[in-house]
């Protein structure tokens, strides 16, 4: 079912289904970012360093909460562009095996000046299998008017 601004209110909270973060992820963006620091890739290293593993890539966890976000299908029919990454703040680090799922709370909606679209605010919380918060911030979204609304 389609969604629209005047479907979406402050208070409202959506929670995706979940994911686990594989060796896969972490190598494959680690090659299509070029981030090959040693945290990520090198296991050898990381047993040494200050987490005593290898941790995900923290734009890593951004993207996979994006991509959970979308999956819960309420944004898609909506969308016209994001506006934006507000405070996006790494609370602890994404670790290889974490079954991680997102959080998305509607904030605050407005219409733009011209009133011809609204924007939503939005918090993301990036949760682990123990709901701890990993990573947040918020993703202000430009979306579409109902037709003939």
């Amino acid at each position: 079912m389609p969604h629209y601004y005047e479907d979406f209110r402050p208070g409202q909270v959506f929670l995706s289904q979940a994911r686990t973060i594989t060796e896969t992820d972490v190598v494959t963006f680690a090659g299509w970012s070029w981030d090959t620091n040693p945290v990520h890739t090198d296991a050898e290293a990381a047993r040494h360093g200050r987490f005593g593993e290898r941790i995900a890539h923290g734009l890593l966890g951004l993207s996979v909460a994006l991509g959970l976000a979308s999956r819960l299908g309420v944004f898609e029919s909506c969308s016209i562009a994001l506006l934006g990454i507000d405070g996006w703040r790494f609370q602890r680090p994404l670790m290889l095996g974490d079954t991680v799922r997102c959080r998305v709370e509607i904030l605050a909606t407005r219409l733009t000046s011209k009133g011809d679209a609204g924007i939503l605010r939005r918090r993301f919380t990036l949760l682990n299998q123990r709901d701890e918060d990993v990573q947040e911030g918020e993703l202000p979204l430009l979306v579409t008017l109902r037709p003939g609304g």
